[in-house]
């Protein structure tokens, strides 16, 4: 008899974790920003860091916030850098 009580209190206790966290979920949802993604796949993806930066993914999320430029990312292109330089004049929060 006992163990069927703690059964069915686990049970119960799960039910009502599970139902907090979906609440939780839906009320603490962050948006990403897309755009970090967009400049992510322009870069070139060598992750070098030689921008300074931990990789690609550092850099671009940087350039969206506006608190580096493009010209430190030495192994991208010149028509890449003009892309993305468009890209963040024309997609600006």
């Amino acid at each position: 008899m006992e163990i069927i009580k703690a059964v069915l209190l686990m049970l119960v206790l799960g039910g009502v974790i599970g139902v907090l966290l979906g609440i939780a979920s839906v009320k603490l949802y962050v948006e990403e920003d897309h755009r970090v993604e967009d400049v992510l796949a322009m870069l070139p993806g060598y992750n070098c860091g030689g921008c300074g930066n931990p990789g690609c993914a550092g850099m671009a999320a940087k350039l969206v916030e506006g608190e580096s430029t493009i010209d430190k990312c030495k192994p991208c292109k010149a028509d890449a850098k003009e892309a993305i330089v468009a890209y963040l004049r024309e997609h600006a929060a």
